[in-house]
């Protein structure tokens, strides 16, 4: 891994020293484009990846750890130019807020269609834990099977950190009357959810956790939980398309209006890129199953998948 991580590594220097065009490196500004970090690994490797095709083409990047729902307002005052991964069931509604205030930009939308949900892991279902799953009714018959140390006698409902969903979680429980055999806990980080995963699978036991698609966990196997259609009372709002859960929804890009102006070529390349779940997935993977870091990750990424990136140069 050490060689080929390394190898990754001098492919895409090369590739980085090689001018794409010439004439996209004059007409970009000089001005770093600067890229959003956010708290899970598929966003974090994407940001390299995709500073990486903007150096490739000479252009200056820099790299800022930002909220994950004010980055909306940083990207309108221009303090952050681009977000790439804007998933229309957690942050579709700050993006919009945010286009109606001006001074951002839809910059287009990936291929990769996204889910944003409570499941479990694919041999919870195989080994039949809890009989009914994935209909979420099932779950008022088997709450022992997802009860912790620290879970108070009920089922734990291991959710990301708060601030992705604030208590839309602690609402649903209580919306579809399963607060009394169910807690909700907050996850510090993405990285607390898959340590959860890893050891639940290593004690060939039952967990419930929010997880997202595309991610590392679809090649593993991973079962999303089928709620109810929306009623009054299920959550604060509808959650898209009628339903109580989350809906399967679009991943889009976002840029600074300027943006186009300032560096056209780029712009133009931003708005072309389009990534797939396996394109997503595979990111991920080399941070969560592989150990590398995102840095290197972006590296290893771009260097064995040419044939994707290069075409949006063109």
């Amino acid at each position: 891994m050490k060689n080929f991580t390394r190898n990754c590594a001098a492919a895409v220097i090369s590739v980085m020293l090689g001018s794409v065009s010439g004439q996209a490196i004059a007409e970009d500004s000089s001005k770093p484009i600067v890229i959003p970090t956010h708290n899970w690994s598929s966003q974090v490797v994407m940001a390299y990846v995709i500073g990486g095709i903007f150096e490739s083409m000479g252009n200056n990047v820099e790299y800022v750890p930002a909220d994950t729902q004010a980055v909306y307002e940083a990207i309108r005052n221009g303090d952050v130019t681009i977000s790439h991964e804007v998933w229309q069931s957690t942050f579709g509604t700050s993006f919009y807020n945010a286009m109606a205030k001006g001074g951002i930009i839809d910059a287009g939308t990936h291929a990769a269609m996204t889910l944003e949900e409570m499941g479990v892991p694919q041999y919870v279902i195989d080994d039949n834990l809890c009989p009914g799953l994935p209909n979420w009714e099932a779950l008022a018959n088997c709450p022992e099977v997802f009860a912790t140390a620290d879970s108070g006698g009920k089922g734990r409902w291991l959710e990301g950190p708060q601030s992705w969903h604030g208590d839309q979680m602690p609402e649903r429980l209580a919306g579809l009357g399963l607060d009394d055999k169910y807690m909700v806990k907050f996850a510090g980080s993405a990285d607390a959810l898959w340590a959860e995963l890893a050891s639940a699978k290593k004690d060939g036991r039952g967990v419930i956790t929010f997880n997202w698609t595309p991610n590392f966990t679809d090649a593993e196997g991973f079962v999303f939980i089928e709620f109810p259609d929306y009623f009054d009372g299920c959550r604060v709002g509808d959650g898209g398309n009628g339903a109580c859960g989350s809906p399967k929804g679009w991943l889009k890009k976002a840029a600074n209006y300027k943006f186009p102006k300032t560096h056209p070529a780029a712009y133009t390349a931003f708005s072309k890129i389009s990534f797939t779940s396996t394109d997503i997935g595979q990111m991920a993977a080399l941070v969560d199953i592989d150990k590398m870091s995102h840095q290197d990750a972006a590296k290893a990424w771009l260097a064995a998948h040419e044939d994707v990136w290069k075409p949006f140069l063109q």
